[in-house]
């Protein structure tokens, strides 16, 4: 089955994906960091057999960690279905067959539900989140306030408990020296705006910091504006790129080092492909921009390893890696 990130979406040459995330706890069980081991095991069940009994069973799987390698629980995380910490902890979540929505079970919240969709989409991830959303609401005791909305685990998440999230891949922006400024432009908005990959290659996430006091729409309505704004910003500064000799040749030496390489690191191959998804967009290369999406989504170390075989032969994976590009990049 096509997964969710083949499918492209509004705005695609800049905004990678949307993401939402929604919190949620059950008001007749402790919050994790009060839960006996048994406690923990009866509420995953609990929750799982909430949707195998509803509309949705046919929809997702549960993945339990504990049998899972630990480069495949790395690699979930690495495609952000889960989190770092829950990876390590080798928890169990649900995983819809297309990967578009992941519910993590007794994370830091009872129920953590993170939702995507291509390009500029962030009503089409609530729309996902909110329908498994829905099931649980429906059918569990939720913990929630009148004043303080649904209770969460951490206070920065009362209210919506709703995150709303933008990738977005700002290499003009970047080289004109602007992420700085953009950066404390959005702060004052109630946003962030952070590193995707630890500074390496041009790609950030965008995302609301406030949950409280403001409704999902608002949430949404305010992200939408601020990414469209930074798109046009982002559009201009290619426009004077498309002229630019200097940046042609650097684009066409990266494009060449990824046809090439034998052996790739990960953080050598997102400062390449930012540079080759850039040089699409300007129209100097034919590959599709959607290869390049599938590329970014799935070559980290433990996706790499996970899907070769290799997962014990960690030093493996920049060759493998190449091996991909190669083939992939004609």
């Amino acid at each position: 089955m096509s997964k969710w990130y083949n499918g492209g979406g509004a705005d695609n040459d800049i905004v990678l994906f949307s993401k939402v995330r929604l919190a949620r706890n059950l008001s007749d069980t402790p919050f994790k960091s009060r839960m006996s081991r048994e406690i923990k095991r009866n509420t995953i069940k609990k929750l799982y057999a909430c949707v195998k009994n509803s509309e949705l069973a046919g929809d997702f799987n549960i993945f339990d960690l504990a049998a899972a390698s630990d480069v495949k629980a790395v690699s979930y995380a690495e495609k952000q279905l889960i989190s770092p910490e829950f990876a390590k902890e080798k928890g169990a979540f649900l995983l819809s067959s297309n990967e578009n929505v992941s519910v993590m079970l007794c994370e830091e919240d009872h129920i953590r539900i993170t939702a995507f969709a291509g390009g500029l989409a962030t009503e089409k991830a609530y729309e996902q989140a909110d329908k498994i959303d829905n099931v649980f609401i429906e059918n569990m005791k939720i913990a929630f306030d009148e004043s303080l909305g649904f209770l969460t685990a951490s206070p920065i998440n009362l209210g919506t408990g709703l995150k709303v999230t933008v990738a977005m891949h700002l290499p003009a922006i970047k080289s004109n020296g602007g992420i700085a400024r953009l950066a404390s432009m959005v702060g004052k908005l109630g946003l962030s705006l952070r590193p995707l990959y630890s500074e390496k290659g041009a790609f950030y996430l965008l995302s609301n910091q406030i949950s409280m006091g403001i409704s999902e729409k608002a949430a949404i309505d305010n992200i939408n504006a601020v990414a469209a704004q930074i798109i046009r910003q982002e559009r201009n500064l290619r426009d004077v790129m498309k002229n630019s000799e200097v940046w042609e040749d650097k684009l066409y030496r990266s494009m060449g080092t990824l046809k090439m390489a034998r052996r790739l690191d990960f953080s050598e191959f997102i400062e390449l492909i930012s540079d080759v998804r850039l040089g699409i967009s300007l129209g100097f290369f034919d590959e599709d921009i959607f290869t390049v999406d599938d590329l970014i989504h799935n070559l980290a170390d433990g996706s790499v390893l996970s899907d070769s075989d290799s997962e014990d032969e960690h030093e493996l994976a920049p060759k493998i890696r190449a091996g991909i590009l190669r083939d992939k990049l004609k």
